[in-house]
């Protein structure tokens, strides 16, 4: 295993965490069994005070987890230079069989840790804490989620050897290529860009329809079109948005634009990407919670901040992937 301060800080990080949440799971597993909080038994009483604490501890493990899946890429990336054949995280991702498993692992257990910090954000908002059962059920998914991907950690860099000669990104994002990397840098530019552009603005319309009523349609609507955004962008950063920052028609690679060459933009744009297609998505899920009677007035109010954080994000996204287009001589006419 190389001894990269990212490797062991993301081992040890996500080694506590999981400990944490195992711990967290045995009294996850007594609340989902005998929670009730028309009781006032002592039994009951100890499972409050109990869950307040334990819920603390589990909202910071997940933040954590959040934080890691963006350090789980710079690490990749910035092994790069101690690969022989790597030029940036696609070279180190695909130094062996685990590392884009491990990858897809961590956006997987990003977004299940942050919608349980947004649940359990909500629930602490009502005096009867009517998601305690959800949140805790929500926890015995993310906990399998959050083992794998550690596993897979592991196995990812206790597997790299850095004397193989491992495929560059010129190789995987190929169009003549084969695999879904190649898939996506061959699929056409001006089709791509129109579907991006519809699916952007079906977001942005129901986004500002959610923020400002928050009915049922508009929440719904919002929710779908974040998650087809969210697929629609990442096809569109392979097959042409990368292609102006990088300002060459064949560079597809959608991790280049995380070094420090192209002013680390690939940062603010992932980063913008996956907030808003989460709140997107989020405002929409949450929509079943409005029948709860303690959550009547507090989940149309979050909807609407929501939609609103989920448009200005997504916007956020769409203006610095333009940004080349508009103030770079580079075109891609005839493509």
């Amino acid at each position: 295993m190389l001894l990269h301060p990212g490797i062991i800080g993301l081992i040890i990080g996500s080694g506590l965490t999981l400990l944490l949440l195992f711990s967290s799971a045995l009294l996850g597993m007594q609340i989902l069994r005998k929670w009730d909080i028309t009781s006032s038994s002592e039994l009951q009483l100890s499972l409050e005070r109990k869950t307040y604490l334990v819920s603390t501890l589990v909202q910071y493990a997940l933040l954590f987890q959040v934080i890691s899946a963006f350090l789980f890429i710079y690490t990749a990336d910035d092994m790069h230079n101690l690969l022989v054949g790597a030029m940036c995280a696609t070279g180190s991702l695909n130094a062996n069989p685990y590392g884009f498993p491990a990858l897809y692992a961590q956006i997987v257990t990003l977004f299940l840790a942050a919608a349980w910090i947004s649940l359990n954000r909500i629930d602490n908002r009502a005096e009867d804490y009517p998601l305690t059962r959800k949140k805790y059920s929500l926890l015995f998914l993310i906990l399998p989620a959050v083992t794998a991907g550690y596993v897979l950690q592991l196995t990812y860099f206790g597997s790299i050897d850095p004397d193989v000669i491992t495929s560059c990104c010129g190789v995987l994002f190929s169009e003549g290529g084969a695999g879904l990397g190649s898939s996506l840098s061959s699929l056409p530019v001006r089709k791509t860009e129109i579907v991006f552009g519809l699916l952007y603005l079906l977001v942005i319309v129901s986004g500002l329809l959610a923020a400002r009523s928050g009915r049922r349609p508009f929440t719904l609507l919002l929710s779908a079109s974040s998650a087809l955004f969210f697929f629609g962008a990442i096809a569109s950063v392979i097959t042409f948005i990368s292609l102006y920052f990088y300002q060459m028609p064949s560079h597809h690679c959608p991790f280049d634009i995380l070094q420090s060459g192209y002013y680390y933009v690939g940062y603010p744009l992932y980063a913008t990407l996956f907030a808003g297609s989460f709140f997107g998505v989020m405002t929409g899920a949450v929509e079943p919670f409005r029948k709860i009677p303690s959550l009547a007035a507090v989940i149309p109010a979050v909807q609407r901040r929501w939609a609103l954080t989920a448009t200005v994000a997504i916007t956020l996204f769409v203006i610095l992937s333009i940004v080349p287009m508009v103030f770079t001589p580079f075109t891609l006419e005839g493509y």
